[in-house]
């Protein structure tokens, strides 16, 4: 099993830790948990004070993640 590693190493995908999904320099700490809080309006500091393993740059890290992956194209398939 493969281990992938993005802007600078600090989104990993390992698919031993979370369940593959985009995680934090391979803590426990997913991209998607970042978001959420970034989306309930906490800012920089609360999270940082929440996740004191984390430094600044993991956050914007994770919004370059999310610009990233929402650049790409989708198709939607309508279910009938």
């Amino acid at each position: 099993m493969t281990t992938h590693s993005y802007f600078d190493g600090r989104i990993t995908l390992d698919p031993e830790i979370c369940n593959g999904k985009p995680t934090l320099r391979g803590k426990r700490i997913t991209v998607q948990t970042i978001l959420g809080y970034l989306s309930e309006g906490d800012n920089e500091a609360d999270i940082l004070e929440q996740y004191p393993s984390l430094e600044s740059e993991d956050i914007r890290a994770c919004l370059r993640f999310a610009t990233h992956v929402m650049g790409q194209r989708y198709d939607m398939a309508m279910v009938a």
